[in-house]
């Protein structure tokens, strides 16, 4: 996954920001009071939730597809 992707899916991201950790994007003093560093590791934690972007970026395997196949034994 590249940043290219993350970025591409900004509506996502924003509305998620938002949910997990209540930060506002469209207020400008919290954003010239953090570093790239503060919102780039929020961003990264949204991968490892329940949210909209892992939804989008990292779809779980489709149990329908798995569906009929058999589980491997040990």
């Amino acid at each position: 996954m590249t940043w290219a992707q993350i970025l591409g899916e900004w509506p996502l991201v924003e509305a998620d920001l938002h949910e997990h950790y209540g930060i506002d994007l469209g207020d400008d003093r919290l954003l010239r009071s953090r570093s790239w560093r503060w919102l780039r590791l929020r961003i990264l934690g949204l991968l490892s939730t329940e949210s909209r972007l892992a939804r989008v970026l990292l779809p779980q395997p489709d149990a329908s597809a798995s569906a009929g196949r058999p589980t491997a034994r040990r």
